[in-house]
């Protein structure tokens, strides 16, 4: 897991993602080198697809929904505050970040690959 993928702030934890709108199913995937950058420059995003077009919000919705239930957290902790209009985003989830920061990655450990 690269070390930029999760950035401590305060009052949470922030995640960079790589969207794809209108896939066949809602799902989060592995990570993805992005070595172009992105908003903060060089490092890895989370892949998550949802089946959402994107229009009117409607992709972000469903990408906050689809971590909430994943990572069982509340949907109003989770804000996109970056890339609300392209599919590099970055997401933020409020909590205590150490404790944020070892539920998802024991979430993502625990997957099959």
């Amino acid at each position: 897991m690269g070390a930029t993928a999760f950035q401590p702030v305060a009052g949470g934890l922030r995640l960079r993602l790589k969207v794809a709108p209108k896939a066949k199913r809602n799902a989060i995937g592995g990570w993805l080198d992005e070595p172009d950058g992105g908003p903060l420059g060089p490092s890895r995003a989370l892949k998550v697809a949802v089946t959402a077009a994107p229009e009117d919000g409607k992709a972000n919705a469903a990408v906050i929904a689809l971590l909430a239930k994943e990572w069982g957290v509340a949907k109003s902790a989770i804000s996109v505050v970056a890339g609300a209009t392209d599919r590099r985003k970055i997401v933020e989830i409020r909590g205590q970040p150490a404790e944020l920061m070892q539920k998802i990655e024991a979430w993502l450990n625990s997957r099959p690959e």
